[in-house]
């Protein structure tokens, strides 16, 4: 990329802010040999916990041992079904399938890419029943356990309604949070809604470590204390395990060092993303273009900047030519992916997340992204639209 190109992601000037602090605190637990659990990790917790406001949060090594843990945790069971969207990262399936359960889909909401809630009523009351208390799916004959979420590129998804479905009948509801770091439901914190929610700290996030490292937060101590089992070998204390669905997925203290020092200014970062994403809000107006638009029950925080256009990779290549970098988030829908051809799912199925994926382009977006990038970004927006005009 030459000097006038603008990359996808530049995490360099935000290690650069925390450099000094986490070199003091990576100095320290080396002088102590102190690497796993301890201080730094549970001042990590006690901090995010604060942050997101809430009493638990248990740090484990990976958004997807987040939500796999949060699934064991609020009772998800081996042969269940999870009810969530086809258009996220594979994680969020994982997660379910990791616990034993399988995947329930519905499509999206086209404007927040949220699952749409009148999707899962029509699932609910249409394709379920209570046999003896237990809410089962009538042609699979499995029980429907949890409803899945996805606050998907910093958006949150309209909990209430889901909140609301999952008490009428009786299950339980966890966020993926994954990308919605300090984003806000009416004025309170994604994650703190619902039973319990699953937090990555990929690097690329908005909180990210320098490594890998993920988090389940929570309301319920009871709830808090399982997923503290399930992330350290099912043990309260040391060589008493106390169930055997634990495994090893603990945070780890050089990581908590890391994100103790980023926590201190995401605030600030998601504040620099929402005028980068204002910014092109701006610049991309009038265009044939559809940009992210913030639900009215939102605070978005930008993980992504999504925008859907015809001919998107066509689009993209000429993006590439002119110096400027793009993300796809995601081409194939979970449902038409090889891992999943066995639920029998057919193209058409779920149009509005098919849709997206054809059409979804991530700009560049990061809190250090300048005025000027955003011109270039959008300059080159406009030369490639323009020629697509021209061909057709």
């Amino acid at each position: 990329m030459d000097s006038r190109g603008v990359p996808f992601l530049d995490l360099q000037p935000m290690q650069e802010e925390v450099r000094a602090e986490v070199e003091a605190g990576w100095r320290e637990l080396i002088a102590r040999s102190a690497f796993v659990g301890g201080a730094a990790v549970s001042d990590f917790e006690r901090d995010f916990a604060g942050y997101c406001g809430v009493p638990h949060c248990v740090g484990v090594a990976s958004g997807t041992d987040a939500l796999r843990i949060a699934l064991q945790a609020v009772g998800v069971a081996p042969g269940d079904l999870v009810v969530t969207v086809p258009h996220t990262f594979i994680a969020t399936v994982e997660g379910i399938t990791q616990a034993g359960a399988a995947p329930l889909f519905v499509d999206i909401d086209p404007a927040s890419y949220g699952m749409a809630v009148e999707q899962v009523a029509r699932y609910l009351t249409r394709d379920c029943a209570v046999r003896d208390g237990v809410l089962v799916d009538r042609q699979r004959g499995r029980r429907v356990s949890c409803l899945l979420p996805v606050h998907l590129y910093g958006q949150p998804a309209d909990l209430d309604p889901l909140v609301e479905l999952a008490r009428r009948y009786g299950l339980k509801l966890v966020e993926d949070a994954a990308q919605a770091h300090g984003a806000r439901y009416r004025g309170r914190a994604c994650g703190s809604i619902g039973d319990a929610a699953a937090f990555s700290f990929y690097p690329a996030k908005n909180l990210g470590a320098m490594g890998e490292a993920g988090a389940v937060i929570t309301r319920d101590a009871g709830l808090a204390e399982r997923c503290r089992l399930l992330r350290d070998h099912g043990q309260r204390e040391r060589y008493v395990h106390v169930t055997g669905e634990g495994g090893n997925a603990r945070l780890d203290a050089l990581q908590a060092v890391v994100l103790s020092a980023k926590l201190k200014r995401l605030d600030a970062w998601n504040d620099a993303r929402r005028r980068a994403a204002r910014g092109y809000d701006d610049r991309l107006a009038g265009l044939e273009l559809v940009v992210p638009r913030e639900m009215p029950y939102a605070r978005h925080v930008y993980h992504l900047y999504v925008v859907q256009a015809g001919s998107r990779d066509r689009v993209r290549r000429c993006l590439e030519q002119a110096g400027i970098a793009t993300g796809l988030h995601y081409p194939i829908p979970l449902h038409l992916q090889p891992a999943y051809a066995g639920l029998g799912l057919a193209k058409g199925s779920f149009p509005a997340s098919e849709r997206v994926a054809a059409r979804a382009l991530s700009l560049p977006m990061f809190p250090h992204l300048t005025e000027a990038q955003q011109d270039r970004v959008a300059a080159a927006l406009q030369a490639a639209l323009a020629v697509g005009t021209m061909v057709s």
